[in-house]
């Protein structure tokens, strides 16, 4: 049995012991405080008893015939699938509503029956005597009962009814009822205050009609009865009020209380977490406002861990904060280009597959030996990687973040090349060139693309650089610009002062030991 059949079935019971708790609330009233209703006070004959089995399950039946036809569409498997999941969610909205509007009509039909028909069968109809015996019907019993079977209905009902609405979504559907959390009250405090002192005065009105016509021995034992049932009357409707305010204020409280615990286990960090929207009144609204936030702070938080993957997290944290502009600025920074040697002969000699899986594992080692030293991926082109320092956030030592990124590249390299020899593979080689000077940075790019670059002849040399390691046979190349920002710091060879494309003067070069 699936949970929205077992809360089927408790409510159900729900709904017959609560018109039995109001079966006994009638004759507690006829029976003590309405005492003069004749039908009360006779012999009841055989008539009567098979009068009452007839009209009581008759109304029984057509409840429930009624009942199972409306809520036949809530037992299927897959509610929230369809031509009439709306219809669906409509009625799992409606329930509550429903059998509390069930439970009244067959109140006013109980009143209508034994408060109209039943003397005029018998013959001891007046306009006066019906008229109370429908309010104790209808006004008293009908209208706590069809109250007490509501509220415990969706106390249940609450239970299940996320299985309808696994998107929280209960303000989308239309033509439902909204028991705002005023009208609730206003509700509550109607039964605990109108009620009990209609019963009071109905009370007093019945023992003072008595009083004129009774025996003077026994009118004072009218009155010490009268005190005995106002005493009564008063504890029993305090302890209903006491309960009642109790379980309205639970249907309340209950529904803030789970979304102040969400909102303690978003600010603890769990984004995951996910407020259940039980009504669709003004709590329901909070709740699913606050699903709606979290699920904006957890697509933000996916936005920047995926931003993460680009940049290094100082950087993107320094982005998103609005600290550092991307329109485009003079930095002064140190740029890094690494290149893959014998590139074209290993990708001719290696499948497509293994030559992705083996590149994508080299660029991780890469990427990371950059990131650890603050440095700024900007893009991997084919089997070359440009990286920056100190661009976009600024740092004074962005020289020697560079160098330390290229030895860690270069000690990163050689231990992923051991690991290739064990596997049988073929050891690869690099070449680093690393120059300081001045450029634009900023976002470069159409109206729908953009991507934070560097424009300037320091990165068209920086480049250069990189290739004078396949003529002068070294793996870390530094220029003199950058060399004289290190306060030798680091251990270099000069080599000779070359010529590079592209620049009408020699360039000044060192080897990184």
């Amino acid at each position: 049995m699936t949970d929205v059949e077992r809360v089927f079935a408790r409510l159900t019971w729900t709904q017959l012991l609560g018109n039995l708790v109001g079966a006994v609330l009638t004759w507690f009233y006829f029976r003590f405080v309405d005492f003069t209703a004749p039908q009360f006070q006779a012999r009841i004959s055989h008539g009567e008893i098979a009068f009452f089995i007839v009209c009581f399950g008759a109304l029984i039946v057509s409840a429930t015939i009624w009942g199972s036809h409306w809520s036949r569409p809530l037992g299927r498997s897959d509610p929230t699938s369809g031509p009439d999941a709306m219809l669906v969610r409509r009625r799992a909205i409606m329930l509550p509503y429903v059998f509390g509007a069930l439970a009244f009509a067959g109140w006013i039909g109980a009143g209508v029956i034994w408060g109209v028909l039943y003397p005029i069968v018998w013959g001891f109809f007046t306009p006066e005597r019906s008229l109370r015996s429908v309010f104790g019907i209808i006004g008293v019993a009908g209208t706590v009962t069809a109250a007490l079977i509501f509220f415990a209905v969706e106390h249940q009902w609450r239970r299940v009814l996320p299985a309808f609405f696994p998107g929280g979504d209960l303000s989308a559907v239309s033509g439902v009822l909204r028991l705002r959390v005023r009208i609730r009250l206003l509700v509550i405090f109607v039964m605990l205050s109108v009620i009990p002192l209609s019963v009071l005065g109905v009370l007093a009105y019945t023992r003072a009609a008595a009083l004129p016509g009774v025996d003077p021995v026994a009118a004072p034992r009218i009155v010490e009865n009268m005190l005995a049932l106002i005493v009564f009357i008063v504890a029993v409707g305090t302890l209903a009020a006491v309960g009642l305010s109790l379980y309205v204020s639970a249907s309340v409280a209950g529904p803030l209380g789970r979304l102040q615990a969400s909102m303690r286990d978003v600010e603890q960090g769990d984004l995951d977490t996910r407020c259940p929207v039980v009504t669709n009144d003004e709590i329901g609204a909070v709740a699913e406002g606050f699903n709606r936030m979290v699920g904006g702070l957890r697509e933000r938080e996916f936005l920047k861990e995926t931003f993460g993957k680009y940049v290094s997290r100082e950087i993107r944290d320094e982005i998103l904060a609005g600290r550092v502009s991307l329109e485009g600025q003079a930095q002064e920074v140190t740029i890094l280009f690494a290149d893959l040697r014998d590139f074209t002969p290993w990708v001719e000699a290696t499948t497509p597959r293994e030559v992705v899986r083996d590149l994508n594992a080299y660029f991780a080692e890469m990427d990371q030996a950059i990131r650890t030293h603050r440095g700024l991926v900007l893009q991997f082109i084919g089997d070359e990687i440009e990286a920056a320092f100190g661009a976009p956030v600024a740092y004074p030592a962005h020289a020697e973040m560079a160098v330390r990124a290229a030895l860690e590249m270069r000690r990163r390299l050689q231990a992923w090349n051991a690991e290739r020899a064990r596997a049988g593979k073929v050891p690869l080689r690099h070449g680093i060139g690393i120059h300081t000077g001045s450029v634009l940075a900023g976002n470069i790019g159409s109206a729908e693309r953009h991507s934070y670059a560097l424009v300037g002849d320091p990165v068209n040399l920086a480049s250069r650089i990189q290739s004078l390691n396949k003529e002068l046979g070294s793996d870390i190349l530094v220029s003199g610009e950058t060399r004289r920002r290190l306060d030798g710091q680091f251990e270099f060879v000069r080599l000779p002062a070359v010529k590079v494309k592209g620049k009408s003067v020699e360039v000044e070069v060192y080897r990184l030991v």
